[in-house]
C-alpha cells in the first residue's frame, strides 16, 4: 500500500519574495509567457516556493489511459496514443515534474521502448518527462548545471508547446505545454546569455536582512516541521482562495485587450533597453496581459506594463557574459517616462499591424541559429563572443587580438632593469586597465576524458555522438549492434514468434563521445618584469578573453598569481568565472618573479582538486616572460641566487609534467631582443608555447592542442 504523500509547504505561508511569487503566478495564468528563472543564493526557499505552486493549479480533465494528458474536449490530433474517441474524462491534479541535473536526453524527450521492440518486434515510443509535464509544471533545480543541449531541448518545447522526437527510428510529436521553472545559484556559474534570454521572466531572490522578517520565516518553518498536516490545514483557506483567483484569471486572460498605446509603450521600453530580437516585446506583452487578468481588469494599463518590465527585462540587458543582470530603478523610471511619449503618439499606419504581429510570432518559434564548428568560444565557429555577427577582423564582431603595447626599451628588449636593484619596479602598482577582449582560440586537453559535460576537450559521455558499441562499458543499449549479435543464434534458440530471443551476452552498449569541461588553472606572473613594460594591460585582456572562453565552454577555473617572494591562490577553483574576471581586473603588480613558487602552488592546487574531482582533467595556462629571479627556498645571493631560481623553476615544471598536466605557456616577452625563457619553461612542462598575440582565434587559423611533448600548437 502506498503511503500518502507528505503535505507541501503552503504557497501563501511563504514570507516575502513578492517578485518570485508574482512571476510564478503570472506564468500560471498565461503559460505562454515562457517560464520563470529564479536566481538566488542558497537557502532562500526557491525550491519550496516552486513546489508549493503546483498545488494551486487547477485540476485537469484528461483522457483515460492517455500517457500524454490529452484534454477530452480538445484532444491533440497528433497524440501518439490517439486518435481519441469521445469519452468522458477523468480528473487528476496538475503534476510537478522535476528534471534532475543528471538526466539524459532519453529521459527528457523519450525514446524507443527497447523492451517491446526486442521482445514483441514492434516500434513503440516510451514518453519522457516532457510528456509527463504537459499541462503541469516542469521544475529544473540548478538549471545552470544542466547540460546545455538539454536546456535547449526543454526551452524549445516550452516556447512551441510541442516536443519533437526524431531518434532510433522513432518520429513522434506530442503536446508539451507546461509551466517551466528553473532555479539556480549564480555562485555556481551563469547560464549562457542565449539560454538566459529564452526564459520569459527572471527574478532575483535574497534572504531578508530584516530581523522581524527572518524571525517569522524561522517560526513558520519550525511550525511546519513539527506538524506538516496541521500547518498546511491552517493555510488551506488562503491557498484555496489563491487557486480560485488563478482559475478565474486563466478563464479571462484571452479576452483582455491590449490597447495600441500600451503596445507602443512596450516596444519603446524594449528599444530603450537595446534588447536583442523581438522575444522581449512578446514576453512583455503577454506578461502585461496576464497581470491585467490577475488584477481582474479587462484592458492592459500602464501599471501592468511597468510590472511586466520589472520581470521581463533585467536578464535581457546582458551584453557580455560577465555583465550582471538587473535594471536600476532610476533607469527603469527614465525609460518609462520616455516610453510614455511614444504611447501618446498616434500610429502612422495601422493597416499592417496584424501582419507585423504575425511575423513577430514567427520569430518567437523558440529556435536558435545552429552553432558552427567547435573552434571558437562556445563552439560558435568564428562568431563574436556575445553572439553577434562576425564581421571580420576589423568589424564589430571580429574580436581582433589586441596588440601588446610596445614600450621603448633603453637596452634592447627593455629588460636591463634589475628587479632586485635600485631600479626595481614598484612592488605594488595599481591595476592596469585590461586591453580589449578578443575571441580566444581553442586550447584543449589531449586524449579522451570522462569529466563533467562541457564544450572544451573530447570525452566519453552519456549524451554525445555514438562512436562504437561495447560489451563492457557505455550508456544505453546500442540497438543495431545488439540485433547483429543476437541474429545468428535465433534458429538454435528456437525462435518462433516476431520477437527476438535474447541472451544477456547479446546486449551491446553505446559508447558516446562528446565534450567535457576542464579545470582551467591560470597562473599569472604579476611581477615587476611584467609591470615595468606596462604589459599587464595586454595580459589582463588576454586572461579575460580566456575566461570568457572558459565560461562558454562550461569550465571550472582557478587563478594563481605570483610576485615578490610568494604565490597566492587568488581564486580557488570555481564554476563562477565572473568572480575570476573581477579578481583579474583588481590584480596589482610589482616585485620580483617567484616562478618556482608559483608553479609549486599550481602543483598543490591541482593535487587537491584531483582528490575532490578526479575525473575533471586540468589545463594549466601560464602567462609569464619566464624570467625567474626568486628560488623556492634559500638560494643565496647574487648569481648563485639567480641560477638557483632558474633551476627551481625547471624542477617545479618537471613535477607538473610528471603529473601529466596539460599546459600552455603564453610568452609575454616583448621587444626586439627576446631571451626565449618562456619557451624553456614550456619545454620543461611538456606543453605548448604561444606568444600573447597568438591567443586570438582570428589571428591564427585552426586550433591549438596543448599536448604533452609538443613545443608549439598546431595551426
Amino acid at each position: 500500500m502506498t503511503a500518502p504523500a507528505s503535505p507541501r509547504y503552503p504557497f501563501t505561508a511563504v514570507v516575502g519574495h513578492d517578485d518570485m511569487r508574482l512571476a510564478l503566478l503570472l506564468n500560471a495564468v498565461h503559460p505562454r509567457i515562457g517560464g520563470v528563472l529564479v536566481r538566488g543564493e542558497k537557502g532562500t526557499a526557491k525550491s519550496t516556493v516552486v513546489r508549493a505552486l503546483a498545488s494551486l493549479l487547477p485540476a485537469l480533465d484528461v483522457v483515460p489511459g492517455c500517457r500524454f494528458g490529452c484534454e477530452p474536449r480538445r484532444p491533440d490530433p497528433r497524440c501518439p496514443d490517439g486518435p481519441h474517441a469521445e469519452v468522458s474524462g477523468t480528473t487528476r491534479p496538475a503534476e510537478l515534474v522535476e528534471l534532475p541535473v543528471g538526466a539524459t536526453e532519453d529521459r527528457l524527450v523519450g525514446s524507443l521502448d527497447l523492451e517491446r521492440a526486442l521482445t514483441e518486434g514492434v516500434s513503440a515510443y516510451q514518453p519522457g518527462l516532457l510528456a509527463a509535464a504537459h499541462r503541469g509544471v516542469l521544475y529544473v533545480d540548478e538549471v545552470n548545471l544542466l547540460h546545455d543541449h538539454l536546456v535547449d531541448l526543454l526551452l524549445d518545447a516550452a516556447a512551441m508547446g510541442r516536443a519533437h522526437v526524431e531518434r532510433e527510428g522513432v518520429s513522434v510529436t506530442h503536446a508539451a505545454s507546461f509551466l517551466l521553472v528553473g532555479t539556480m545559484n549564480p555562485e555556481e556559474g551563469e547560464l549562457r546569455p542565449q539560454l538566459l534570454d529564452r526564459f520569459g521572466l527572471t527574478v532575483q531572490v535574497a534572504a531578508s536582512r530584516d530581523v522581524t522578517t527572518r524571525t517569522e520565516v524561522v517560526r513558520r518553518r519550525l511550525a511546519f516541521e513539527a506538524d506538516p498536516a496541521g500547518f498546511a490545514e491552517r493555510w488551506a483557506a488562503e491557498d484555496a482562495a489563491l487557486a480560485r483567483r488563478i482559475a478565474d484569471a486563466r478563464s479571462t486572460v484571452e479576452s483582455v485587450r491590449l490597447p495600441d498605446a500600451e503596445l507602443r509603450r512596450i516596444s519603446a521600453l524594449c528599444a530603450a533597453f537595446d534588447v536583442d530580437g523581438m522575444r522581449a516585446d512578446l514576453v512583455l506583452a503577454r506578461t502585461a496581459v496576464a497581470h491585467a487578468a490577475w488584477r481582474g481588469a479587462d484592458e492592459v494599463a500602464e501599471a501592468d506594463v511597468e510590472a511586466a518590465a520589472r520581470l521581463a527585462l533585467p536578464h535581457r540587458r546582458r551584453r557580455d557574459p560577465f555583465d550582471e543582470p538587473g535594471v536600476e530603478e532610476d533607469q527603469l523610471q527614465q525609460a518609462l517616462e520616455d516610453a510614455a511619449q511614444h504611447a501618446e503618439q498616434e500610429p502612422a499606419d495601422d493597416r499592417n499591424a496584424g501582419d507585423d504581429q504575425g511575423s513577430a510570432d514567427d520569430q518567437d518559434s523558440g529556435e536558435e541559429p545552429p552553432e558552427g564548428p567547435d573552434d571558437g568560444p562556445g563552439g560558435g565557429g568564428g562568431g563574436a563572443p556575445d553572439g553577434g555577427p562576425d564581421d571580420g577582423p576589423d568589424g564589430p564582431g571580429g574580436g581582433e587580438a589586441p596588440t601588446p603595447p610596445e614600450s621603448p626599451a633603453p637596452n634592447g628588449d627593455g629588460g636591463s632593469r634589475r628587479e632586485d636593484g635600485p631600479g626595481q619596479a614598484p612592488a605594488n602598482k595599481p591595476p592596469a586597465a585590461p586591453a580589449p577582449a578578443f575571441r580566444a582560440r581553442l586550447l584543449e586537453v589531449p586524449g579522451v576524458g570522462e569529466g563533467a559535460p562541457g564544450r572544451r576537450s573530447h570525452a566519453r559521455s552519456r549524451s554525445g555522438q555514438t562512436v562504437r558499441s561495447s560489451t563492457v562499458d557505455g550508456h544505453g543499449v546500442h540497438l543495431p549492434a545488439t540485433l547483429i549479435a543476437a541474429a545468428p543464434h535465433q534458429r538454435t534458440r528456437g525462435r518462433s514468434g516476431p520477437g527476438l530471443v535474447l541472451h544477456r551476452d547479446d546486449v551491446r552498449r553505446s559508447v558516446r563521445e562528446g565534450r567535457e569541461g576542464n579545470l582551467v588553472l591560470f597562473a599569472v606572473d604579476a611581477s615587476g618584469s611584467m609591470a615595468a613594460r606596462e604589459r599587464m594591460s595586454a595580459v589582463s585582456g588576454a586572461v579575460l578573453s580566456l575566461l570568457r572562453d572558459a565560461y562558454q565552454r562550461r569550465d571550472k577555473v582557478g587563478v594563481v598569481t605570483f610576485r615578490g617572494d610568494q604565490a597566492e591562490l587568488a581564486l580557488p577553483p570555481t564554476s563562477s568565472v565572473e568572480i575570476a574576471a573581477t579578481r583579474m581586473r583588481d590584480l596589482r603588480t610589482g616585485g620580483r618573479t617567484p616562478l618556482a613558487t608559483g608553479l609549486l602552488k599550481v602543483h598543490q592546487v591541482i593535487g587537491t582538486e584531483r582528490t575532490r574531482d578526479p575525473r575533471r582533467r586540468p589545463l594549466l595556462v601560464l602567462l609569464t616572460d619566464g624570467k625567474a629571479t626568486v628560488p623556492a627556498g634559500d638560494g643565496g645571493t647574487g648569481r648563485a641566487r639567480a641560477k638557483r631560481a632558474v633551476q627551481d623553476s625547471m624542477r617545479a615544471a618537471g613535477l607538473l609534467a610528471g603529473l601529466g598536466v596539460a599546459s600552455v605557456v603564453v610568452d609575454c616577452e616583448q621587444g626586439v631582443v627576446r631571451l626565449g625563457l618562456a619557451h624553456k619553461v614550456a619545454t620543461a612542462l611538456g606543453g605548448a608555447c604561444l606568444r600573447l598575440d597568438e591567443l586570438s582565434a582570428d589571428a591564427v587559423a585552426g586550433v591549438v592542442r596543448a599536448a604533452r611533448g609538443t613545443t608549439a600548437g598546431a595551426a
